[in-house]
């Protein structure tokens, strides 16, 4: 079923692509007065002509680019998801195909920003508006192009902000626009589908050990896979929105403590059966509701565990498949008193 799900996905993506393309809603350039200034955690960037050389660094500001018909001399090699370690999720490579483009030049962040290979593609532009750029690196980047950076804290920029800073520094601002509300109509139409969403409370827990689960790390609610919850007809429970703090992604917790969140209607969290097995098992854990009740949705080293965090391109291609998972677990869920 999620194999027939993800494939009408995929299809309904390149149809909607096909009817944007002739419409000229994500292919038009339209007129932009430069200089342009934009605003973010370090400062300001003033890009002064539209740029023609476009690179991307960290995670999927590459996809923005992309999703309006752009394809970027340089950006980074996926690192997680990526089934055939061609360095491509995939959805980035069908749209790569769908734009008749080959495979652009990949860095190589798994030691942090390759800041020569940036320098050597030689753009008049670097997209990091969804990163965790330190000021060092901004310093650096700086040097070789003007950068677009995140606009409050590192990792917590939601797929909405990341177009509408990465389309600004590609003088795209209107067709930025036009492209988030293309994608909150697909999660629109999707939602609508599942009302057992309907005031339900998710939480995602991060990395667990199967073996020690004596702390529960979770994504708080700066995180951007805790803020599309929203998106998908969910919240944050009020113990995970006590437990955020300011600027900060992630959160732990002692187990011991587990009792704090027992206000959560589904768990979210990467993992396999043997995790479920030990969630299950550990006396501390057992104890939280939505555990005891199974209403917990486990995601893998894969597309779909990978597309939790929201991008451009990976919401098409995930939704129907995600918000399956989750209406399951919310169907574990006892109904609120209205």
């Amino acid at each position: 079923m999620l194999r027939f799900l993800r494939l009408a996905a995929k299809l309904a993506v390149i149809y909607g692509w096909l009817i944007a393309a002739a419409s000229g809603s994500v292919w038009a350039d339209e007129s932009t007065s430069y200089p342009v200034t934009i605003r973010h955690a370090f400062g300001t960037t003033v890009i002064t002509k539209k740029p023609e050389r476009v690179a991307t660094v960290a995670w999927a500001n590459h996809e923005v680019p992309l999703a309006l018909g752009i394809v970027p001399v340089g950006f980074a090699a996926a690192n997680f998801g990526d089934d055939d370690g061609d360095g491509l999720l995939p959805w980035v490579a069908d749209r790569l195909k769908q734009l008749h483009a080959g495979k652009p030049v990949l860095f190589d962040e798994g030691d942090g920003i390759d800041f020569e290979a940036v320098a050597a593609t030689r753009p008049d532009v670097i997209l990091a508006a969804y990163s965790g750029l330190s000021q060092s690196d901004y310093d650096t980047l700086s040097q070789i192009a003007p950068v677009v950076a995140y606009p409050d804290a590192p990792w917590s920029t939601d797929w909405r902000d990341m177009i509408r800073l990465d389309s600004a520094g590609l003088g795209m601002a209107a067709e930025g626009e036009a492209l988030i509300r293309r994608i909150e109509g697909e999660i629109s139409e999707t939602v609508a589908g599942h009302p057992e969403l309907h005031d339900k409370s998710a939480m995602f827990i991060t990395h667990l050990n199967a073996t020690d689960l004596s702390t529960v790390n979770f994504y708080t609610t700066n995180d951007t896979r805790v803020k599309f919850f929203a998106d998908l007809g969910l919240k944050s429970p009020k113990s995970v929105v006590e437990a955020s703090a300011p600027g900060k992604f992630a959160g732990s917790i002692s187990a011991e403590r587990i009792d704090s969140f027992d206000d959560v209607d589904i768990v979210v969290t990467y993992g396999n059966q043997q995790l479920l097995e030990a969630l299950e098992k550990n006396p501390l854990t057992a104890r939280m509701p939505a555990v005891s009740r199974g209403a917990l949705v486990t995601l893998g080293r894969d597309p779909v565990g990978t597309a939790a965090n929201p991008t451009p391109l990976s919401i098409s291609w995930v939704l129907k498949d995600y918000v399956a998972l989750l209406a399951d677990a919310a169907r574990k869920s006892p109904s609120k008193p209205r």
